[in-house]
């Protein structure tokens, strides 16, 4: 990892040393026009001919749905997501239409097209002031059971989204993990040529 967490040596755009994961939030309502406008934004995303294969099911904390959304992640992230304001299962179509005709095919970048998607919205959210920690501790099994979702959709991940508080509302493990984290060095994943490890 790089000595400095959030240490750049080019011009990168600062939103995306801004946007980090934290896991302490202050259980502020969201309105639903800031969760539209990170709609809007992951809407954006590139997509291989444009079948933007992503799909968000959210629950508001105040909502009927909340406490099952909840009750979908593994017990370790329930324990701090509980003070989200929204959160949301990111779904990808592994299927697309073929032109002209009602058939399908497989659509062999959904997960990286929807990966796109939901950077945007974290982007967008990081931009609104708000905070955005994905999540791959979720009960896999029981999400599309649970939400109806058909076989054709994989479940990506979940997201805890909210307004951020101070890391003492945590349980002491977490405290120490809520900290900007830093990234490889270019030449660990980007090499030109053959892969090189």
């Amino acid at each position: 990892m790089a000595s400095e967490p959030r240490t750049v040596t080019r011009p990168v755009e600062p939103l995306f040393l801004d946007r980090w994961s934290p896991r302490a939030f202050d259980g502020s309502a969201m309105p639903q026009a800031d969760l539209d406008t990170l709609f809007d934004a992951a809407r954006w995303a590139p997509s291989a001919s444009n079948h933007q294969p992503w799909r968000f099911l959210y629950a508001h904390r105040d909502s009927a749905d909340w406490g099952r959304f909840l009750d979908l992640l593994v017990p370790a992230n329930q324990t701090w997501a509980k003070n989200a304001s929204v959160l949301l299962f990111v779904l990808s179509d592994r299927m697309m239409p073929v032109s002209g005709s009602d058939e399908l095919r497989p659509f062999r970048t959904h997960s990286f097209d929807t990966g796109a998607a939901w950077a945007l919205l974290a982007l967008q959210a990081t931009r609104l002031g708000y905070h955005t920690h994905g999540m791959a501790g979720i009960d896999y099994d029981r999400v599309p059971r649970e939400l109806a979702i058909p076989d054709r959709f994989q479940v990506e991940a979940a997201v805890a989204i909210g307004r951020q508080a101070d890391k003492s509302i945590l349980p002491e493990q977490l405290q120490a993990r809520e900290v900007l984290s830093g990234r490889k060095e270019i030449e660990a994943f980007a090499h030109a040529g053959n892969f090189a490890g």
